[in-house]
């Protein structure tokens, strides 16, 4: 019965497209971003900051949890 239920959830999750609009765009984003910094390096310098902060902020967030 446990095995169902498993196999039914899977089924459900891998269905779900909830939240998959949000990855695309952040994909989308982040390609922009790399892009943009193999194109004008002087910004490249920017790029790398932000992305380093957001690094630090999503570390932060997972160690709190």
């Amino acid at each position: 019965m446990i095995g169902i239920q498993a196999l039914n959830f899977l089924v459900r999750a891998w269905r779900d497209r909830r939240g998959q609009d949000l990855i695309e765009y952040a994909l989308m984003a982040g390609f922009v971003a790399v892009t943009a910094g193999a194109i004008m390096p002087s910004v490249a310098g920017s790029i790398s900051t932000i992305f380093s902060q957001i690094s630090s902020v999503m570390t932060a967030a997972a160690s709190q949890s």
